[in-house]
């Protein structure tokens, strides 16, 4: 019979060990029912060691809030290849991905709380949303927006946001018609805003022309012309 050693953990590996247990149990429940005890326990630690790493459990939220934000910044980055319904589909199911696996995490960062409205965690949120705003425009192929462009790709990342959180609460509507939706509400948002503004009236013709017929925006231009009749 052999007997396992332990192995003694480094400052940054125990650093990180804790990050993860943190984040694992802060997707399960908001970052306010989560313990310093329950982290320790979790970790295999005393409590005091977890304050050896941490002030206290804000600091590392904050901690855990940024692996969970770098996580979700990287899932709107798409390779620039194939029309843009389809690029925004894919994006739309890894954001999806995030929010199905961090999911109470990710309904206390965005609706707010004790536990999260300090500075680091607001500007951790509004870099996520910044990452999200330059991947699209990046995708359109705009470096300098109009106004009205702007309002679009933002007013979309925020409601991608808040169909996420409705999502959330019961997943009554299965995300497998939400991701198409959404990326269908950006085509719309769009097209309003191309009726005020001819840089996206250019633009969109031109996401139009590059649309296969079986691509998510044609499939709305037929919905839409089916309701009209």
């Amino acid at each position: 019979m052999t007997t396992g050693v332990r192995r003694r953990l480094g400052v940054e590996e125990r650093r990180q060990q804790l990050i993860g247990v943190a984040l694992e149990l802060f997707s399960r429940r908001s970052p306010d029912e989560v313990s310093i005890d329950e982290i320790a326990s979790a970790a295999g630690i005393s409590r005091p060691l977890v304050y050896h790493y941490f002030p206290g459990k804000l600091s590392l939220y904050e901690a855990a809030l940024q692996r969970a934000s770098d996580d979700l910044a990287a899932r709107f980055v798409e390779p620039h290849e194939g029309p843009l319904g389809a690029r925004l589909l894919r994006v739309m199911h890894r954001f999806f991905d995030f929010v199905d696996e961090h999911g109470p995490g990710f309904s206390a960062l965005m609706r707010g709380g004790p536990a999260v409205g300090s500075s680091a965690t607001n500007a951790l949120i509004d870099s996520v949303r910044q990452a999200a705003y330059v991947q699209i425009l990046s995708h359109l192929g705009v470096t300098d927006p109009s106004a009205r462009l702007e309002l679009v790709v933002r007013s979309w990342i925020s409601l991608a946001e808040s169909t996420a959180l409705i999502w959330l609460d019961g997943r009554r509507i299965p995300r497998e018609e939400l991701e198409p939706q959404l990326v269908n509400d950006f085509a719309a948002l769009a097209a309003v805003s191309a009726t005020y503004d001819e840089e996206i009236a250019a633009l969109l013709r031109r996401i139009v022309e590059a649309e296969p017929a079986d691509g998510p925006f044609a499939h709305l231009a037929g919905r839409l012309t089916a309701l009209a009749a």
